[in-house]
């Protein structure tokens, strides 16, 4: 009977109540994502999208690059390929081209199999699976968990780590006296940070000023890491999209690896390979020994397990393919050439509309200094 009076007086409480989720604010949308919006929704003819990161061809639209429409029509014609899940760390063969292709073909890395190579949901995916694994096994001492990241960045970078528990601060990165590089105080806040900080580095084009440092800077960049054993997140999402070759884009993480750097790479064949809608993207970390790498690999799998499961199957396919085949590699190096290319007519075109023809006041060496599409 006393249970009974209690099951009653219980329902009766009206002070308790099921979940309404009331108290949840209102985010606001994505900046970028709300321009793009915006412009589909614009009726006006001569309307210019300055929004979302994607390659335009002449006319404005989207272009399929003919080297994944010809690698689209060979899957579609191989009876070999099943829907079945991918291994929870990715497609082997396309994981293994990847590292080729950002680490080089003769990279340390991968002939002494020190390379952690992991599928990833493109670069945004890349850059968080690596955030979380250095939120959960990076050796923080006594510090608290921070990651450098350069003023200004793209923005998702400091959702991204802070997602994680890892607090984003900012270094300088960019002047806008010069309209360049602030390399002095670059090299101040490499020096001046604590040992064995994080540093996140776009590897190039770098997002949003397209500024990027020289080749001499970039060793003293190295030298200065190395001295204060810091480690370094690259993230680079425009290799061959920014000058239109591969070899080129990637030079500064070959050679912070062939100093011994310790680092990691996202990887992202958003931009390079027009694949924007099929999320394909890699981790790669570079531990200094096959052990450690085994080691690293193994928890990769782990939290990937947790969030995703397996990385989808059909743009891994597609880019691993083209990076397999060497008549398919060399088409995709033509289609990166005409899109960087175009970019970078469009870059000196603006320069002499501005100083040639309307004689604008002021100096835009700007413009053709930068390079990828920011």
């Amino acid at each position: 009977m006393a249970n009974r009076v209690r099951q009653i007086a219980n329902h009766l409480d009206m002070s308790v109540t099921a979940e309404t989720w009331d108290a949840v604010p209102l985010a606001p949308p994505d900046s970028i994502f709300k321009l793009t919006a915006a412009y589909k929704d614009d009726a006006f003819p001569q309307k210019v999208n300055l929004g979302v990161g994607a390659y335009r061809d002449d006319n404005g639209k989207p272009w399929v690059l003919p080297v994944v429409k010809k690698a689209t029509s060979i899957l579609l014609s191989d009876e070999s390929i099943d829907h079945e899940y991918l291994p929870i760390t990715g497609l082997a063969e396309f994981t293994a081209a990847a590292a080729k292709l950002i680490l080089g073909p003769q990279s340390p890395a991968i002939a002494e199999k020190r390379a952690v190579s992991v599928q990833t949901i493109s670069g945004t995916g890349a850059n968080h699976l690596g955030a979380l694994f250095l939120s959960r096994f990076y050796n923080w001492g006594d510090q608290p968990k921070k990651v450098w990241l350069s003023n200004p960045t793209w923005a998702n970078h400091h959702a991204i780590f802070k997602n994680v528990g890892i607090e984003p601060v900012e270094y300088p990165y960019y002047d806008p006296k010069t309209i360049g590089l602030d390399y002095t105080g670059l090299l101040n806040a490499l020096g001046n940070a604590s040992p064995r900080s994080v540093f996140l580095l776009h590897a190039c084009a770098h997002n949003p000023t397209g500024v990027d440092p020289t080749r001499d800077q970039w060793k003293k960049i190295a030298e200065t890491i190395l001295e204060k054993k810091h480690f370094v997140f690259f993230d680079c999402a425009y290799q061959g999209f920014a000058s239109g070759d591969l070899d080129n884009d990637a030079w500064a993480v070959r050679h912070f690896i062939e100093r011994g750097v310790p680092l990691l790479v996202c990887q992202s064949f958003a931009k390079n390979a027009g694949l924007y809608g099929e999320r394909v993207g890699a981790l790669h970390i570079v531990p200094p020994n096959k052990e450690n790498a085994d080691k690293v690999k193994s928890q990769l799998s782990v939290l990937q397990r947790s969030e995703i499961s397996n990385p989808p199957a059909h743009g891994a396919r597609l880019v691993s393919l083209i990076l397999n085949n060497p008549d398919l590699f060399e088409e995709w190096k033509k289609d990166i050439q005409t899109m960087a290319g175009r970019i970078i007519d469009m870059r000196k075109e603006l320069f002499n509309i501005l100083t040639t023809d309307l004689k604008t006041p002021g100096n835009w060496d700007h413009i053709v200094n930068q390079i990828g599409m920011f």
